[in-house]
């Protein structure tokens, strides 16, 4: 019979295989190719909107953006982990925001907030030991 309790050996493996496929995610359906591509940056600046932020749309895109892209490198690697977990969890919140209101509800925001939970959940856990930094 199999004892679901020998899988725990495997915990730091498990964290490895959430921050891949976690940063890959980032990086390559939302990162990379809309930090080279500055006209995209406004785009996504106006989320801050919905919190009743009115300026600067470019450069608080361009910091969404760099955080998916720079934090997904971080998360793969396990380096900085935490800081990088967090400004994801950060812009995911913002991302939910952004798709909740204007968009009709949680169908539209579950993705975004379901990465922030993610992401969250990334922060508390540490990188595990299969990582540039360990625990």
């Amino acid at each position: 019979m199999f004892r679901w309790a020998s899988l725990d050996r495997y915990q730091d493996f498990g964290l490895l295989v959430l921050r891949a496929g976690v940063g890959l995610s980032f990086l390559l359906l939302h990162g990379f190719h809309r930090l080279v591509d500055p006209a995209s940056w406004s785009r996504v600046g106006r989320a801050v909107s919905y919190l009743g932020i009115g300026f600067g749309y470019q450069v608080w895109g361009f910091l969404a953006i760099l955080s998916m892209t720079l934090g997904a490198v971080c998360l793969i690697l396990g380096f900085a982990h935490r800081p990088a977990a967090l400004a994801l969890t950060v812009t995911m919140a913002v991302a939910s925001i952004w798709k909740y209101y204007p968009f009709g509800g949680w169908g539209a925001a579950g993705y975004p907030a379901t990465m922030m939970v993610v992401c969250l959940g990334l922060l508390f856990t540490g990188p595990g030991k299969y990582a540039l930094q360990g625990r």
